[in-house]
């Protein structure tokens, strides 16, 4: 794993706090690069690889640590977390090691996939929830944490329970002070323009 001040994830975008991507109040990273471009994902522009915004991941502890306990954990989603591996490792092992935060994976990877990858078992091993599976419109159910009804919720510790996985909002609309509208979750609406 390479030194935590020299790794960097490449980003999307991130929201402090989020009720709608995982249990409780959740501060939600979006990688930027995903290869597997399921049709009809919702975050199409988290696609291209490359850095939209890089942010070292002593930067992002100290976002999250920053939140005090206003938040309950983080939630990584995409694009596609497990496109970085090495930033991913490197994000989980800092959280685990710094704070108390719980950790929620959304990947379009299955988590037979996940393991086979370099990285994968340790990833695994320092995370609460995966949601794992390729997107497919066909079977799209935006509940309980899922978007279709191929992807699995696997509980990796005992922090968190089926039901309060299932439980959270499927959708939130946040405004921020400069008047930026933010969609999230798993059935998020589509604005008008």
């Amino acid at each position: 794993m390479p030194a935590i001040g020299q790794t960097a994830i490449d980003v999307h975008a991130y929201q402090p706090r989020s009720r709608a991507n995982g249990p409780g109040t959740r501060f939600v990273l979006w990688f930027q690069g995903c290869s597997l471009g399921c049709p009809g994902c919702f975050n199409p522009d988290t696609h291209p690889a490359g850095p939209r915004r890089r942010l070292a991941v002593a930067e992002l502890i100290a976002l999250f640590a920053g939140q005090g306990d206003t938040i309950e954990g983080i939630t990584l989603s995409g694009g596609e977390p497990l496109e970085q591996p090495d930033a991913m490792l490197a994000l989980v092992s800092e959280v685990r090691a710094h704070t108390n935060l719980s950790i929620v994976v959304f990947s379009g990877y299955t988590i037979d996939e996940i393991r086979a990858m370099p990285s994968g078992g340790e990833i695994l091993q320092r995370i609460d929830v995966l949601i794992d599976g390729r997107y497919q419109a066909a079977r799209r159910i935006g509940r309980g944490l899922r978007g279709s009804s191929n992807q699995h919720i696997h509980l990796l510790t005992g922090r968190y329970s089926m039901s309060e996985v299932e439980a959270t909002p499927e959708a939130e609309i946040r405004i921020d002070p400069q008047g930026r509208v933010t969609l999230t979750g798993v059935a998020p609406l589509r604005l008008k323009r």
